[in-house]
């Protein structure tokens, strides 16, 4: 045998125990992935048995003297508690109950090819969410026709072909279901890191269209050998062009900016440190974004992070009312509603007391938090109950003895007198440092 047939056919055998050690990997990741499947169908089958149990010892969780009957206790009590405990929104924690109800009920076979692993939980939530308004009577068919190709396909192809079936099933035309989502249109913000943030917009195909189109004509007038940004970048800077200082309805004026609150340390504002700055709703920002904020925006709260505010923090049992400067000092704290995992700003909150004013609890720092409407009544009409802890850290209880911690947005280190102090020794603030990151 010549060198070069020698060569060729070791090439040929490392080649080949190469692919093989590759192929021995990639069957041990599709196993672990089956494997995951059947978890989320275990979990599903957990979720729908405890929804099952909840409702059928609903009688049992009523509060004395209060306003909700006890289907509803029961109901409140097992999303929220739910919610919680995977530390979920409760809004994510409903759609998983309904999720796991249709497996159980209208979906045994997707239930059952989630639990093989011949799909993904991904693959399931298409079905589930396809096959809502497919009447009773279609639901097996279409089940099982998607189900067919379903383990050979990507997410993406299996919604698009799904929703291609489900307009030839649907009992009430496009038109009609549009004219209903229509009012489901909604505007939101996600915060992302470095001091970026992502806006999002949900409204009928034809606007967001036109909305994409009207940009992408701007940047076209725009691009040129001169012009150092990309395409993307462009597309960013003319959308936000437009919304903060575009036309506006008649009589509004142009270029309405909103008021911002932020909160500078003292020695950032003066220039003599780099330490970010804090703006509500969002986060940490850079110095030199927090001083331009602090100095150009129409009106701004400026909290520093040494005792010179003389804020009032209590007003004791004098007044029930909450004074102007301890709301603001709430909402800096809090940021959103401090009931765990909810995300509703702290300005369309109420003003809680934790031990509430008919049984002698104080208007104080200590004993306030901002609760959203639907938590608010969570708190009073369910067997869910809270504690302040120090530092602003609040410790809720839930109706099965669960405990868990919300921590304020900012820890503020109230300055010495303008607090009224119980008995004994005050407890020192926790340690706001972590030295290992929490795992997800």
């Amino acid at each position: 045998m010549s060198v070069g047939a020698r060569t060729v056919t070791g090439m040929t055998a490392s080649f080949l125990a190469r692919q093989e050690g590759l192929g021995t990997r990639f069957e041990a990741i599709a196993e672990t992935e089956r494997e995951i499947a059947a978890a989320f169908a275990r979990r599903a089958a957990q979720v729908d048995e405890a929804r099952r149990y909840s409702e059928a010892t609903a009688a049992t969780r009523a509060v004395p003297g209060g306003r909700w009957p006890a289907g509803t206790v029961a109901e409140r009590e097992f999303v929220s508690e739910l919610a919680v405990t995977l530390r979920f929104p409760q809004r994510t924690a409903e759609n998983l109950i309904e999720a796991s109800r249709a497996l159980a009920e209208d979906l045994p076979a997707t239930r059952a090819a989630l639990e093989a692993g011949e799909i993904s939980y991904r693959h399931a939530q298409v079905l589930i969410g396809q096959a809502l308004t497919v009447p009773a009577a279609a639901k097996a068919g279409f089940e099982a026709a998607l189900l067919r190709t379903a383990g050979h396909l990507t997410v993406a192809k299996l919604k698009y072909k799904a929703r291609l079936l489900r307009e030839r099933l649907h009992p009430e035309t496009i038109l009609a279901r549009h004219t209903i989502s229509v009012a489901d249109r909604k505007v939101g913000v996600d915060a992302d890191a470095d001091g970026m943030a992502t806006l999002w917009l949900y409204d009928t195909a034809e606007k967001v269209n036109a909305a994409y189109h009207r940009v992408s004509v701007t940047v076209g007038s725009l691009q040129g050998p001169t012009e150092p940004r990309t395409l993307a970048q462009l597309r960013a800077d003319v959308l936000t062009d437009l919304l903060l200082d575009g036309v506006t309805p008649a009589g509004l004026g142009a270029g309405i900016r909103a008021t911002v609150n932020v909160t500078v340390p003292v020695l950032t504002l003066m220039g003599q440190s780099e330490e970010p700055g804090h703006l509500e709703g969002y986060g940490p920002i850079d110095p030199e974004t927090a001083r331009k904020l602090a100095g150009g925006a129409a009106g701004f709260t400026r909290l520093l992070t040494h005792p010179e505010t003389g804020v009032v923090l209590s007003v004791g049992r004098d007044h029930y009312k909450v004074p102007e400067p301890l709301k603001n000092w709430l909402r800096l704290r809090d940021e959103t509603c401090r009931f765990p995992g909810c995300n509703q700003p702290a300005d369309r909150c109420d003003h809680d007391h934790s031990l509430d004013w008919q049984f002698d609890g104080l208007t104080a720092h200590d004993n306030l938090a901002n609760l959203c409407g639907p938590c608010h009544a969570l708190k009073s009409e369910t067997g869910w109950t809270v504690k302040h802890l120090a530092g602003g850290f609040l410790e809720w209880t839930s109706p099965t003895g669960q405990s868990f911690t919300t921590e304020p947005a900012t820890i503020i280190h109230t300055p010495p007198g303008t607090v009224a102090t119980p008995p004994g020794p005050e407890p020192a603030p926790p340690d706001d440092t972590d030295p290992e990151p929490a795992p997800f």
